[in-house]
């Protein structure tokens, strides 16, 4: 059955709701890492383990499939006894699969947001970071996502449901496709709540339409697409647009820069610059000035479309890296005097 946890709960099999918190109660303060400063890594262990415990026994459906399968039933690899479910290979819509939530947020609902150490409020010291009774940060160091929980000092109302902290993702993009704009579709995975409080996971496709000119950064929010469970409101799913590299133009704001090499006698005498541009157009730039060192060519409105000012778009900025030849021969070198002593 791999983890007892009748065992980690030092309860017997016959525990009632009652039994069940009392030892959660008891065993949590007891193992709580802010309250083992000297072996906290011990006791995070020994805490997550007995917030597992304490959520699959305290829940009645998690629990048969507990009594009956024991972890495999909760890991989605048989199905929960009496339940309509369908598995295929532990993936489908309809999977029972248990997803242990963060230790800390069962701990700071079960003791609604007061002080469970008997300390009763501390106002003025709440919020995540503040300083527990033990000395230590209540949230600092102890592993799991960041909880939207308050700390146990704040006299904070113990009903309503909280809401979960956003999740975010990157969203990589390319070039063409942040000058042109494009539509992206995202699978993702949640679990959902049924009527009777069960969660079962599936998959949704969200679309992100990417507006042409967006910057690396741009965030876009799917309010509550998290997962759903009791009394948490589903976090908000962020995606973050994150720019790929491209093989010729470079992004600098809305400006777009390439940076061309050309042989020493194209810059002194002049030369012509083609390019395809982002939108798959063929562009003719001719050089006629003497291309000198940080010599630069600016084309107007040829650069990244501008979001928030539709029609408008910034410069193409043309860098120069001349290549000089590695030698001379004599008769090279008497006409380069002659030419540049005419001059």
């Amino acid at each position: 059955m791999g983890v007892d946890y009748y065992n980690v709960l030092k309860v017997p099999k016959t525990a009632t709701d009652d039994d069940l918190k009392k030892a959660y109660r008891k065993l949590a303060m007891k193992w709580h890492p802010d309250k083992n400063p000297n072996s906290k890594k011990e006791a995070e262990a020994k805490f997550k383990q007995i917030s597992e415990a304490y959520e699959v026994l305290s829940d009645p459906q998690k629990r048969a499939v507990y009594d009956q399968y024991g972890e495999e039933g909760l890991k989605g690899q048989v199905p929960p006894p009496g339940a309509n479910v369908h598995f295929a290979n532990g993936d489908g819509p309809n999977v029972f699969r248990f997803n242990p939530r963060n230790a800390e947020d069962i701990f700071a609902e079960f003791f609604g947001g007061s002080s469970p150490f008997g300390m009763g409020g501390l106002g003025g010291m709440g919020g995540r970071g503040s300083r527990s009774a033990f000395g230590e940060s209540m949230f600092g160091g102890f592993g799991g996502p960041e909880t939207v929980f308050r700390s146990f000092g704040e006299s904070a109302p113990s009903s309503g449901p909280k809401k979960a902290a956003p999740v975010e993702s990157k969203l990589p993009c390319t070039l063409e496709e942040l000058y042109n704009g494009s539509t992206r579709k995202m699978k993702i995975s949640r679990n959902i709540a049924d009527a009777s409080g069960k969660t079962l996971p599936v998959e949704e496709i969200l679309t992100i339409d990417v507006k042409p000119g967006w910057k690396k950064g741009t965030k876009i929010t799917f309010p509550e697409k998290g997962h759903e469970q009791p009394n948490v409101i589903p976090s908000d799913l962020v995606f973050v647009i994150d720019e790929k590299p491209h093989d010729v133009y470079k992004r600098d704001g809305n400006d777009l820069v390439v940076n061309q090499k050309i042989p020493l006698a194209e810059a002194l005498t002049g030369t012509t610059v083609n390019l395809n541009t982002l939108d798959g157009r063929t562009l003719t730039i001719p050089i006629n000035e003497v291309i000198s060192p940080g010599y630069e060519k600016v084309v107007p409105r040829e650069g990244m479309p501008i979001p928030k000012e539709p029609g408008k778009k910034g410069n193409l900025r043309l860098k120069f890296d001349v290549k000089f030849p590695n030698r001379l021969t004599p008769e090279q070198k008497a006409g380069v005097k002659r030419l540049f002593s005419a001059s």
